[in-house]
């Protein structure tokens, strides 16, 4: 058996049916839609109408509130701070570059899952407060992070 003697089977590949050309196609005039009606016109019903029924999406109560912009954190884990050097500066930059938060734009927030082995210094505005313990308890700091505005103010007033 080659390739080229490869065939589908009967009733696979089927013709598109064509409507509205003519009687004599078998299809003419009507389309195969039957005779008027609201179905046999072209936008056909709304799908959300239920005749004189009420609707199911009034009918089913309202709950819950989600917010149109939440404010969603960056979570990084304490645990997760082991991957970096002893005494070496943990911020935005840093945890960007070792890929433990996907942006600089959102906010981040480090909490106080696992154990920290080393120290370091932590300069990131959201921590909480297990996480402030377990720092200090390692031998860490934690201080307010560098804004941009604030480094340029230093850096113009030198």
């Amino acid at each position: 058996m080659q390739v080229n003697d490869i065939k589908a089977p009967y009733g696979v590949r089927r013709r598109r049916k064509i409507v509205g050309r003519g009687r004599g196609s078998g299809h003419g005039k009507t389309s195969c839609r039957g005779h008027k009606g609201q179905k046999a016109h072209s936008p056909g019903p709304k799908i959300m109408l239920e005749g004189g029924q009420v609707p199911l999406i009034r009918r089913i109560p309202k709950v819950g509130f989600n917010s149109h912009r939440p404010y969603l954190c960056q979570v990084v884990n304490v645990e997760l701070l082991n991957c970096f050097t002893k005494d070496s500066t943990v911020n935005i930059v840093t945890l960007k570059e070792k890929g433990l938060i996907k942006s600089l734009n959102k906010p981040i927030k480090i909490l106080g899952d696992g154990e920290l082995k080393k120290s370091l210094l932590v300069q990131v505005e959201n921590i909480s407060k297990t996480a402030q313990e377990k720092i200090k308890k390692a031998g860490g700091k934690i201080e307010a992070p560098i804004r941009k505005a604030d480094e340029e103010a230093r850096v113009a007033g030198k």
